[in-house]
């Protein structure tokens, strides 16, 4: 197996490096001591899969001697695990403007040192890891979006990878709206199986209660223009750097149109190839209250 490490400059956007790691299932440990590596690699191993994706940062503080950290690489090989080195750098101009915007102090920042003295100080100190990366990345002017997309392409080899996590979630309107929707949908214009003696019961997970609000009409032709909609937006959001997007489809008790509709929706987007969730907010609510249509 290999390990990710990355490394790079203060500033450069490590930490944002780390976060879209961990979006793609990377598990990630931040400026663990050097010697501790070895230890640690062995115990990944030992494992025997459960971590497939594992990636360790390492920063200047962590690198006392570049000769010792290029040894224990060594060490990691012999143990069957190799590694992979990621370095994120960006121009001076842009370093200085970020600690001026966060207000934050460069770690070489010591004894009146100035930030571009640190930052030159600190390029000198990890030459040699940049010598030896297998991947650089300049964030200067990268979007959040730029940034997941050059990690995928050098990191994936070639894999399609979907970095946009979805929740659907279904939801009943007389029990409140949901607050953290991004996108919501109302379908209580479908008709109300509530009001069919023998679907009463039944919620949308059942096949009698779904083959009913799937093959209306309407329904029909809502749900064309809803995939549509969502194979046209979701790229897009992706595009953007969008990490999450919870899509709420409600009707008025959350028991059987928004549950089916949001099954489907479900099946639809797994099919594309995207990570999605399905939950059903209301659907065990008391269903005693009388529905209106």
């Amino acid at each position: 197996m290999d390990i990710i490490i990355v490394s790079g400059l203060s500033g450069a956007g490590k930490s944002r490096v780390t976060a879209v790691l961990e979006d793609m299932d990377f598990y990630c440990v931040d400026n663990m001591p050097v010697t501790m590596i070895p230890r640690f690699a062995e115990l990944v191993v030992a494992t025997h899969g459960r971590y497939e994706r594992v990636a360790l940062v390492i920063d200047v503080r962590a690198v006392k001697d570049t000769d010792e950290l290029f040894d224990i690489f060594e060490q990691m090989k012999k143990i069957g695990c190799n590694h992979k080195i990621l370095f994120v750098e960006a121009d001076i101009e842009t370093l200085i403007r970020r600690y001026k915007e966060t207000r934050r102090r460069h770690p070489l920042a010591v004894d009146g040192l100035s930030i571009e003295d640190a930052v030159l100080k600190e390029m000198k100190m990890l030459a040699p890891i940049r010598e030896q990366a297998d991947e650089i990345i300049d964030t200067s002017g990268l979007t959040l979006s730029n940034l997941q997309h050059q990690i995928v392409n050098r990191l994936m080899d070639g894999q399609e990878y979907r970095p946009l996590n979805i929740i659907i979630k279904s939801f009943g309107f007389k029990h409140g709206l949901p607050i953290e929707a991004d996108l919501m949908f109302d379908v209580r214009f479908m008709p109300n199986p509530f009001y069919i003696p023998e679907l009463k019961e039944k919620t949308g997970l059942d096949e009698a209660v779904r083959d009913y609000v799937l093959n209306l009409d309407v329904s029909k032709d809502f749900f064309k223009k809803l995939c549509d909609m969502m194979d046209f937006l979701l790229p897009h959001y992706i595009e953007e750097g969008k990490r999450y997007l919870i899509i709420c489809i409600g009707c008025t008790g959350g028991k059987h149109r928004s549950p089916a509709i949001s099954n489907a929706l479900s099946e639809h987007l797994l099919e594309q190839g995207y990570r999605v969730d399905c939950v059903h907010r209301d659907i065990d609510k008391d269903v005693n209250i009388p529905y209106m249509k």
